[in-house]
């Protein structure tokens, strides 16, 4: 089994004891997070449920195993051309690993 989500404003195919990377959820570690937002669910027998948007009754159970950043990204700026101005910033994007528990429909 497994389903499509939208979390932030992107969308995962997500199914069983998958662990995603999303976008920072204020919530602390070890707690226990509902999706509800499903977009289509296909079942082991491969009856698919979509959406119009969202499956009505469908559920994913996610726990949060931790927060984090990501890689950190250079950017470098150079202003004028024969003049020697250079700056380098960095940017790390703040992200919340989830484990999906189950998949449920109701």
């Amino acid at each position: 089994m497994y389903a499509i989500t939208e979390i932030g404003g992107k969308q995962y195919i997500v199914s069983k004891g998958d662990t995603i990377l999303v976008e920072k959820i204020d919530l602390p570690e070890k707690s226990e997070y509902v999706i509800d937002k499903v977009l289509l669910v296909k079942d082991d027998d491969g009856k698919i449920q979509l959406g119009t948007p969202y499956v009505p009754n469908a559920k994913i159970i996610s726990e949060v195993t931790k927060q984090t950043k990501t890689k950190k990204i250079i950017v470098l700026r150079k202003s004028k051309p024969k003049k020697n101005w250079r700056r380098k910033i960095g940017h790390r994007q703040q992200v919340t690993v989830l484990k999906i528990k189950d998949i449920s429909l109701e």
